[in-house]
């Protein structure tokens, strides 16, 4: 769907405090249907439509984006992780904006006009200003979905239920091999509007799941409103976060063997903010963090490749909150003066198997 689910931009950012980044990982949004082993149907009788899951997926895109409406969005994982979020969405013609609140945690809202997000933090007065390429939505299409999908995926559905005082259609998504999660979805069944999703591990328990409380479907909400509260930036410090488009061929990277399904979605250098001046006024070489991300349609995984810092050498580790797992590690030689943190919504050996592939080509 279109919003940055709270429950994934608060597990990257204490990935990367537990990690000490310098940046923290964009939002990731996702969640969904059921795996293999798929647990008991919480629904009734009455069928959903007959489509592939390519056709499903296709639906769920669009209704995300052609519905105005507001709502309060929770996301909840086993452990206790809970937050919550009031979602304010409206398309303009063309544009999609919306603002997201968060209802836990610190205090912050976003505001998102198309790839335009500014997060505004209060207590530090600080407002962050982005373009994002890759927005993380669910279910994470390109522009022109492809029939791959299925190769990886195989849909069933499984009947009808209520979320949030909505019919909705229940299907669950069956991932193909171990390198991904399986995912249930209600989506809305007049727009095929996502309103509940889970993720489901290969031991058919519920890792993570988001749903809506509360609903209202093609609210009156109004875009110039929305986009004059972004504008609004009085009283604060704006802090622009500079990302350089590059690629992995330039940057001397390369996956020795591709992890199936996961395809290149985008490469940048993000700078360091910190970063020193040598004696002759240049900036000290590698001092960018690249992040490269992938996706299957489905589930993304995030690559940040550092330069190894003795003075602030974190340990190797894994990191898990609710469906995004994260791994820290040093590179094997010839690549050992560098650090890789994997994150992802995917089970842990998606991550191992991206980290045993990237290798330094120069």
């Amino acid at each position: 769907m279109t919003v940055q689910m709270p429950i994934s931009a608060r597990a990257c950012v204490l990935v990367f405090a537990a990690f000490c980044l310098a940046q923290a990982a964009t939002a990731q949004t996702r969640s969904g249907a059921a795996n293999a082993k798929g647990a008991t149907a919480p629904v009734q009788t009455d069928e959903p439509p007959a489509m592939n899951v390519t056709e499903w997926l296709q639906r769920m895109h669009a209704g995300a984006r052609q519905r105005n409406y507001v709502g309060t969005f929770v996301v909840s994982a086993p452990g206790g992780d809970l937050s919550s979020a009031r979602i304010w969405h409206v398309r303009d013609g063309e544009h999609q904006i919306e603002r997201i609140e968060a209802l836990s945690g610190p205090p912050r809202s976003t505001f998102r006009r198309n790839r335009n997000v500014m997060t505004f933090l209060p207590e530090a007065k600080v407002v962050k200003v982005e373009k994002r390429e890759n927005l993380d939505l669910f279910p994470n299409l390109p522009e022109k979905p492809d029939s791959s999908i299925s190769d990886f995926y195989d849909v069933r559905a499984i009947g009808k239920d209520r979320v949030a005082g909505f019919d909705a259609d229940v299907v669950q998504l069956v991932p193909h091999d171990g390198l991904r999660f399986g995912y249930r979805i209600w989506s809305e069944r007049r727009s095929g509007l996502v309103v509940k999703l889970q993720t489901i591990d290969s031991d058919a328990r519920v890792v993570e799941q988001s749903a809506f409380s509360e609903l209202q479907l093609d609210a009156p909400v109004k875009a110039q409103a929305l986009s004059q509260m972004m504008a609004n930036t009085t009283g604060y410090r704006i802090e622009k976060l500079e990302l350089e488009r590059s690629n992995a061929q330039d940057e001397g990277w390369t996956l020795s063997t591709p992890v199936a399904g996961f395809k290149p979605r985008s490469f940048f250098r993000r700078p360091m903010a910190a970063a020193a001046d040598d004696s002759s006024g240049k900036a000290k070489q590698d001092t960018a963090t690249v992040q490269w991300t992938f996706s299957d349609g489905l589930a993304s995984v995030s690559l940040f490749i550092e330069r190894y810092d003795a003075a602030r050498a974190p340990r190797d580790g894994v990191l898990t909150i609710g469906a995004t797992n994260a791994i820290r590690r040093r590179l094997p030689a010839p690549a050992s003066d560098w650090w890789l943190t994997a994150v992802g919504e995917v089970p842990p050996q998606t991550l191992n198997a991206f980290a045993q592939s990237l290798a330094r080509t120069r």
